[in-house]
């Protein structure tokens, strides 16, 4: 059973860093991509950042473009990152990250979030003004 667990969530004052984690288990994740979306009180799941497997390309919504980070650590059980600097209030939600084993034939399925099959819990990053 495949099992995504985030990690790295809290409460920080705007301006700070967070770096969020994402370990895969329950099959070989050496061939798959990953997606971090977000979600706010009252909002619709939005598409944050995603590292495609396929050709190692990263991709990252506008509103985090200079500030964010998504990398993969394939000595660590390829654990997925969010690096989150210079966090501002309307960063504030509950981040998922999500994963998908297909191959990538064009990078817009990676802003979906219903292209993902594999989703974690979700972990709440709360930035004070």
């Amino acid at each position: 059973q495949v099992q995504l667990v985030e990690s790295g969530g809290g409460l920080v004052q705007a301006g700070g860093s967070l770096r969020l984690s994402c370990v895969p288990s329950g099959r070989t994740f050496s061939h798959y991509s990953m997606g971090w979306f977000r979600q706010a009180p009252g909002k619709e799941r939005e598409f944050v950042a995603a590292h495609s497997y396929s050709d190692g390309s990263t991709y990252y919504a506008d509103s985090v473009k200079g500030r964010f980070t998504i990398s993969r650590d394939n000595g660590k059980n390829y654990t997925v990152y969010l690096q989150m600097n210079n966090l501002k209030p309307d960063d504030t939600a509950v981040y998922y990250c999500a994963a998908n084993f297909e191959i990538v034939t064009g990078k817009e399925s990676l802003f979906v979030a219903s292209w993902y099959d594999y989703w974690g819990q979700g972990t709440q990053v709360t930035v004070s003004s």
